[in-house]
């Protein structure tokens, strides 16, 4: 059964819901925006029959504490693989969806010898195509005003739940399948003016990101890219791009009839593949 842990990292505490001891290698899962770990509650005991299992709450969001030095996706990459190195994890298989696939994808960047492999979800990488046709779709517009300083924290303060329930609906295949106290967790998870900043400061950063990722570099960690068809976009371009950004050893999935939320829209389907894959890695490793 999974537990809840505080892991002090330098000044902050990052809190953790954690399952089986820490001899099996580990899989780290990273929510993303509005979300927190709560994404994960379904699956977490599932994975921990072969993994020692750890979902973190980002800095900042939840349960943790504590100001990043920077909302860079290299430094929160560096934050949580501490943070679950501290917990005992080796062999880690770090999996993200949304932000939590960005820093992913900067972990198996710039900290590959960190982790075993690496599995990013339903998300575009800063700086990587299809990046600037991502931007330039209109249904992506909150990207441009959660990095304007100051006033998406004016305007959503006290109004967390509308506010996340409108990019819920829109993100899932189905709306119905998102519980309504899953909706609540995540509200809660950001009710401190703190937590939105921090959340919002994600994108406040996707700028530099962009232009940490844009340079080429090779990546030969083992990288799962995984998405739902919900949106109607084509993996393909998503697969494109990071070949092209240097990445060696790549492998698309896409879940038919799910959105963004993979853990709790297709839970099973989520668990068959991640598994197998980490599993692969775990071995390779």
């Amino acid at each position: 059964m999974s537990r809840s842990i505080t892991i002090p990292v330098g000044d902050m505490t990052i809190a953790a819901s954690v399952a089986r001891k820490s001899n099996q290698p580990a899989f780290l899962l990273l929510h993303g925006w509005p979300l927190s770990r709560a994404l994960y509650d379904g699956v977490v005991d599932v994975l921990s029959a072969d993994f020692f299992v750890l979902a973190p709450d980002l800095p900042e969001i939840g349960d943790s504490r504590g100001k990043p030095s920077s909302a860079d996706k290299s430094v929160l990459a560096d934050i949580v693989l501490r943070a679950a190195e501290k917990a005992g994890a080796r062999g880690i298989i770090i999996a993200g969806l949304d932000v939590g696939g960005m820093i992913a994808f900067a972990a198996a960047r710039d900290f590959p010898t960190r982790i075993s492999a690496a599995i990013v979800m339903n998300t575009v990488i800063p700086g990587i195509e299809p990046w600037s046709q991502i931007l330039s779709d209109p249904r992506i517009w909150h990207f441009a005003f959660h990095a304007i300083p100051e006033l998406p924290e004016i305007l959503v303060q006290a109004h967390q739940r509308r506010y996340f329930d409108f990019f819920t609906n829109v993100l899932s295949g189905d709306p119905k399948r998102i519980p309504e106290n899953l909706r609540d967790d995540f509200a809660r998870a950001y009710t401190r003016r703190e937590a939105l900043t921090a959340g919002f400061d994600w994108y406040r950063a996707m700028a530099a990101d962009a232009a940490h990722n844009a340079s080429y570099k090779r990546i030969n960690t083992p990288l799962l890219y995984m998405r739902g068809d919900a949106d109607g976009r084509s993996i393909n371009s998503y697969l494109d791009g990071l070949r092209r950004a240097g990445v060696d050893n790549l492998e698309g999935r896409v879940v038919v009839g799910s959105g963004e939320l993979l853990p709790v829209e297709a839970p099973q389907v989520f668990i068959d593949v991640v598994r197998e894959f980490a599993l692969r890695g775990a071995h390779a490793g």
